[in-house]
């Protein structure tokens, strides 16, 4: 049985949530973001907290409510303060330049990379060697940042390449002679 499910998710000032049957809408100040509840699952509104229950007893139906209240949770955070992941640029001459919807990476390949920025996601680049993606979505923020990364991830040895700014990166020692 999920005690996940079982805890209530607290709705923060400015944040508003409407349900309409397995629809949930939460808007917020960082955005708005809507998803279908699976029908084994419902979730309830009362007193600024929001319940999440199973349909029935079934282990299948916990685990659905399980991961549904984890979701909901995470769209009341996103639209009412928002995630950001940090990614730091490590190596000679590598840097990164927002520009409006696209984001100009210098990697050390023989060009440059140019990313388009999704819909939803902000990217802005507070120095070279640093990429601050922010957004109300939890999963899109860390999808554009795993592809950014996926770019040039870094390597064992000297530790380039493009890394999560609280990874720490396995050293390798170099071949001896």
């Amino acid at each position: 049985m999920s005690r996940i499910a079982k805890a209530p998710i607290a709705v923060p000032k400015g944040v508003a949530v409407e349900i309409s049957g397995q629809d949930v809408k939460v808007k917020g100040a960082k955005g708005n973001l809507s998803w279908r509840v699976h029908p084994k699952v419902s979730v309830t509104q009362d007193q600024g907290e929001l319940k999440v229950k199973p349909i029935d007893e079934a282990k299948a139906s916990w685990v659905l409510a399980g991961t549904t209240r984890a979701l909901v949770n995470n769209m009341v955070i996103g639209c009412g303060s928002g995630f950001d992941r940090k990614l730091t640029l490590v190596g000679v001459g590598y840097r990164a330049q927002a520009k409006g919807k696209v984001l100009n990476l210098s990697l050390g390949f023989s060009h440059p990379i140019d990313y388009p920025v999704p819909e939803g996601v902000q990217i802005t680049t507070p120095s070279p060697t640093e990429i601050v993606v922010s957004g109300a979505d939890k999963q899109l923020v860390g999808q554009v940042a795993a592809e950014i990364r996926g770019f040039r991830p870094p390597e064992p040895y000297k530790g380039k390449g493009v890394r999560y700014a609280d990874e720490q990166v396995l050293r390798k020692e170099a071949k001896k002679k």
